[in-house]
């Protein structure tokens, strides 16, 4: 679990870099300025949990129960939030209305959340003299 986890963790973290760049220097003449800053907010909450994943891939004091909840908590969050951001930012750039599936983004920021959540209930169960 820790190899995908930590892969995982990679592969979030390449892709943030790239749609970063590509935010900063492809969309900038496509989309309005707000729309951008949107777009950015994507990009660094992908970020922020491609870090979260390479930390807890990287602890041996969390559970592997725990690991492989937030592995798909993660995966599925950033997906649906991230991605429908991204969608909803560049949606004047495509045939597809994203506005029509906008009501997934909370869901998947509530992933998150709750993957946060299982690691701090994790870290709670932990023996004290193991600390």
């Amino acid at each position: 679990m820790n190899k995908r986890i930590l892969v995982l963790g990679s592969v979030l973290g390449i892709i943030a870099i790239i749609l970063g760049a590509f935010g900063a220097h492809g969309l900038k003449s496509l989309i309005t300025a707000d729309a951008i800053q949107t777009f950015e907010t994507g990009v660094r909450y992908q970020m922020y949990h491609a870090l979260f994943l390479l930390f807890v891939g990287g602890f041996s004091i969390i559970s592997e129960k725990t690991k492989h909840l937030i592995f798909y908590f993660v995966l599925i969050g950033v997906v649906l939030f991230s991605g429908s951001i991204y969608g909803l930012s560049t949606n004047d750039l495509t045939s597809f209305n994203f506005k029509t599936i906008g009501f997934i983004t909370p869901i998947g920021g509530l992933l998150l959340i709750i993957a946060w959540i299982v690691l701090l209930i994790n870290f709670l169960k932990l023996d004290r003299d193991k600390s």
